[in-house]
């Protein structure tokens, strides 16, 4: 695909983190087909993930990692979800939870989850509810006192890679109040049977049940930091810039076949709507980084651009995806195209919590209240 160079580019001691994420996306890309098609969660890339040593490198120093930058955080997003959208979903869900637990427990907690993901233990994050919505961040869920300690008996739904994982980040409602807790998966926590979804189909984003799940006090995080941004948050835009880059690349190759002595490459409606996507997928990627630039500075500004950014990549992914099917015509409508899947997965950004309207809704209000 065309590139161009970016004003805020990951710093030059950390390329190589990138570098090493694009030379694994090359082996990912290489089953997302048959990962789709099977609904199967791609493990061993994960594992491959953290055994490079990209997990690890995202801590805090003080717990043993490099505190690498958001700009890195995108870029290794990004670069993923352009071959491998499951695998880049479920990564930055894993490496988001593992973040917040290290840096929001108690100092023996951090200590004990860095040393899980140390040891290549899976994470996931588990705050949405059949009841949240968009309020994901507000557990409509009671815990039930235990002595000093809480229990949990509910669910939570769309938790992606959950089947996996060893340790979860979980919120549930503690005297009226939202609390955030990290949960090491036992046998209270069972997985009903899957309802696959339409795209994203490797992730297994999947309901969890817990069934008087305990809730240890010595668990209970603490609140963030007024300039702590969420991992997952800032990410959530370079998943779908990621798969609008890979339909880009499907409408290439499509447009480029010859035909009867002829292309849809010099098709005049072509070459103006590829412009007109490429360009807004420039544009999406330009606000992107800038939310990582305002996340590595520490603004406050980083998650209200981090809303703003996800709501604007998700529409282009879908437009872009669209596009790649109308190029691709009967061709791209078969099951055995990666344009298919490409469209599939394209619509799950918008779906996910913050969903477009409800984004839209918030970006509209702060517009209009000066």
């Amino acid at each position: 695909m065309l590139t161009r160079p970016s004003p805020v580019a990951p710093p030059a001691d950390e390329q190589h983190w990138v570098d090493t994420a694009r030379e694994l996306a090359t082996g990912f890309a290489a089953t997302v087909a048959a990962d789709d098609a099977e609904a199967r969660l791609p493990i061993e890339h994960l594992r491959a993930l953290s055994a490079s040593g990209l997990d690890v490198a995202f801590l805090p120093r003080e717990h043993g990692g490099e505190a690498l930058s958001y700009a890195t955080l995108g870029a290794v997003v990004q670069t993923l979800a352009a071959a491998h959208p499951a695998v880049a979903t479920v990564w930055l869900m894993h490496l988001g939870a593992a973040h917040a637990l290290v840096t929001l427990s108690s100092d023996e907690q951090a200590a004990f989850f860095a040393a899980e993901l140390k040891a290549g233990k899976r994470f996931a994050n588990a705050l949405s509810e059949p009841a949240g919505g968009n309020h994901f961040l507000a557990s409509q869920q009671d815990a039930d006192a235990v002595g000093e300690d809480w229990s949990l008996t509910g669910r939570k739904l769309f938790v992606s890679g959950s089947e996996a994982a060893d340790h979860l980040f979980l919120n549930a409602r503690i005297d009226g109040a939202p609390a955030f807790f990290g949960v090491t998966v036992d046998d209270t926590v069972s997985f009903p049977a899957i309802e696959e979804t339409m795209g994203m189909r490797a992730t297994r984003s999947r309901t969890i049940l817990f069934d008087g799940t305990p809730l240890l006090r010595s668990r209970l995080t603490g609140p963030p930091a007024p300039d702590y941004a969420n991992l997952i948050t800032v990410g959530f835009a370079f998943l779908s810039l990621g798969i609008a880059a890979s339909a880009i690349d499907a409408i290439a190759v499509t447009a480029g076949k010859v035909r009867g002595g002829a292309s849809l490459a010099d098709a005049t409606w072509v070459r103006q709507e590829t412009g007109m996507a490429w360009a807004e997928l420039t544009a999406a990627t330009l606000m992107a980084e800038r939310t990582a630039w305002l996340a590595d500075q520490r603004s406050p500004e980083a998650m209200p651009a981090a809303t703003e950014t996800k709501m604007l990549a998700n529409e282009v992914a879908k437009r872009t995806a669209a596009l790649a099917v109308r190029i691709g015509g009967g061709g791209g409508f078969l099951v055995s195209s990666p344009i298919q899947r490409i469209f599939r997965d394209a619509q799950a950004g918008a779906l996910m919590a913050y969903s477009v309207p409800f984004s839209s809704e918030l970006v509209g209000g702060w517009v209009l209240s000066g």
